[in-house]
């Protein structure tokens, strides 16, 4: 939400006066630059807004945001989250977690927050591995993955977090990487306008840990032959000449192919507001790993009703019907017993 008639704000506005205390050449400092950015730019109130996080090195982020904000317990951020958003709708409710946190012993509380369609932005940062407790393979950690908690190499199957997202039918998912703030920016910019709940992934470098997880994707020199951008009602191409494209094959599943091959009347069109995800859970199926061409960018983007909204309605309609709730009669009334 905006202010038109504030004054006009900028970063410091959003910068507390403590210690940002990540690992020096952490990817979380280009995140909470590019968050600090945007509200500024957006003319969001710090007032306005709750930032709610579990544990782990990204579960600081609170602290570095002039805003309110709750640092809580370890994967139920969404779940306290949900609950803040239905006590203060007024509000604007951001998750920030890391993929141990969200989707280890959290993943039952976020894909429950995006089927419900909860009014939060959920912002996983995803490195790939346990940062806090010191390098342990994470659900996103890739097959054969050899840390301290797997020195033969794990075994887990990971996780695509947008594939995982578009599962639970989020009404929108998003990925973007730490290495581009502009378009950092955008996806952020759009999770905040979107009305429901909001899922960004967001490629973050641990350089302590998992240094270079995403050199494939993200180096400069290669960025526009393994970065696929996502663009709504354009057909999807990329590379260095925009050479390559995206295909269905005969099974609807998306294939890269070259443009010269194919022709550009078979190449994909981006549909976010497509109301079915199947064809942005294809196209979230296009790299395994961030080591082949990947897509970024707004998966999808369509409206649904909101949780917390609808709750509102409920409660004012047995207002309507009942008066005013009295909570003391709820407490006491039904089954109740005194113990001495």
């Amino acid at each position: 939400m905006s202010d038109d008639t504030a004054v006009k704000l900028g970063r410091k506005d959003f910068q507390t006066d403590q210690e940002v205390r990540w690992c020096p050449g952490c990817g979380d400092y280009s995140i909470l630059a590019a968050m600090q950015l945007l509200f500024a730019e957006m003319g969001v109130r710090p007032e306005n807004l709750v930032f709610v996080s579990g544990i782990g090195c990204a579960a600081r982020f609170p602290y570095y945001m002039e805003t309110y904000g709750i640092h809580s317990i370890h994967g139920r951020a969404p779940a306290v989250a949900t609950g803040v958003a239905l006590a203060r709708p007024d509000l604007d409710v951001w998750v920030i977690g890391g993929d141990g946190d969200m989707l280890s012993i959290g993943g039952n509380h976020l894909i429950h927050a995006l089927r419900r369609n909860m009014g939060i932005k959920i912002v996983m940062f995803n490195n790939q591995i346990y940062g806090l407790t010191k390098g342990q393979y994470s659900p996103t950690s890739e097959m054969g993955k050899i840390t301290k908690s797997s020195p033969f190499g794990s075994l887990d199957h990971p996780f695509n977090p947008v594939s995982v997202a578009l599962g639970a039918e989020a009404t929108f998912v998003g990925r973007t990487h730490d290495m581009d703030r502009k378009h950092m920016m955008e996806v952020l910019r759009r999770a905040n306008e979107h009305e429901g709940a909001a899922f960004v992934e967001i490629y973050q470098n641990c350089n302590v840990f998992n240094d270079g997880a995403f050199e494939a994707i993200t180096a400069k020199d290669t960025r526009a032959a393994m970065l696929i951008d996502l663009k709504h009602g354009e057909p999807i191409r990329f590379g260095a000449d925009n050479e390559l494209g995206v295909v269905l094959n005969q099974f609807g599943e998306c294939e890269i192919a070259n443009l010269a091959d194919v022709g550009e009347d078979r190449l994909l069109v981006h549909d976010e507001h497509r109301t079915d995800p199947s064809l942005a859970f294809a196209i979230s199926r296009l790299a395994e790993q961030p080591t082949t061409p990947t897509p970024v960018g707004v998966f999808r983007d369509v409206a649904r009703p909101v949780y917390e909204q609808q709750v509102q309605v409920q409660l004012a309609a047995a207002s309507e019907r009942s008066g005013p709730g009295d909570l003391g009669a709820l407490i006491s009334g039904g089954s109740t017993w005194t113990v001495e």
